[in-house]
């Protein structure tokens, strides 16, 4: 799958947001024995997070929100499987996806370069920079104009190596390049919980989203590994 592909899109209204959230995070302090984070904000594991904020169960993802939110949940449409979930809030976008990892190390500086590389690739432009949450990808993205140009769309690639778990966001719109305009989203980001579960998974499979509302039982289709990200077909929830 292409990097930048966008696949044609269905939308339902149905709805979720959560409460503010107020914390933004620092970059991570240092790794234990067995690899996974220690650090003193979120992203967080289950076992390690903090009480006292509403979040959406998505289900490898609980997602907290802030007022006026929108939320969309990609779907691919030959697998039917929920393959990220997407929240939009003043003219910015926040797309999150939660994978496998192996115990001992984390798949972040790996996945960046990958990134990077097909970004340069497809003709864009991407720079390693440090970030809130550690080291992050500013990226120019090649799109195609109305009138058949070539021009570029920034993007800034975030990621969180966790005990088992790697978790992805991308940031679009005005979060991109505006500091100030990123801080909501970076929050919400910060306080994702990540539901890895204890089941075996080899490193980079996605872990199993489902739409608000599914219950626990639910079953969870065959998730496909990590690629770098391409958009799919949206349902749109608003509360």
């Amino acid at each position: 799958m292409g990097l930048f592909r966008r696949d044609a899109r269905t939308s339902d209204t149905e709805g979720t947001v959560a409460d503010d959230v107020t914390s933004t995070p620092d970059v991570v302090d240092e790794v234990s024995a067995e690899g996974a984070p220690q650090r003193e904000h979120g992203p967080w594991d289950a076992a390690d997070a903090p009480e006292g904020t509403p979040r959406v169960d998505l289900g490898a993802i609980l997602l907290p929100g802030v007022p006026g939110m929108e939320l969309r949940m990609e779907i691919d449409k030959t697998t039917s499987v929920v393959s990220a979930a997407q929240v939009n809030l003043e003219g910015s976008s926040l797309q999150v996806q939660a994978f496998a990892a192996p115990r001992t190390e984390g798949i972040w500086d790996e996945i960046r370069a990958e990134i990077a590389e097909s970004v340069t690739k497809q003709g864009g432009s991407a720079d390693d920079l440090p970030g809130p949450f550690g080291r992050e990808l500013l990226a120019r993205l090649p799109v195609r104009t109305a009138e058949g140009r070539t021009g570029h769309r920034p993007a800034r690639f975030i990621g969180a190596d966790g005990p088992r778990w790697f978790l992805r966001g991308v940031l679009t719109g005005k979060a991109a390049v505006d500091p100030e305009a990123a801080q909501a989203l970076e929050q919400v980001f910060a306080a994702i919980v990540v539901v890895r579960g204890d089941d075996a998974r080899p490193p980079r499979d996605l872990l199993a989203l489902r739409l608000p509302g599914q219950g626990l039982n639910a079953p969870a289709p065959q998730a496909p590994k990590f690629e770098p990200p391409a958009r799919g077909p949206e349902i749109t929830e608003i509360r």
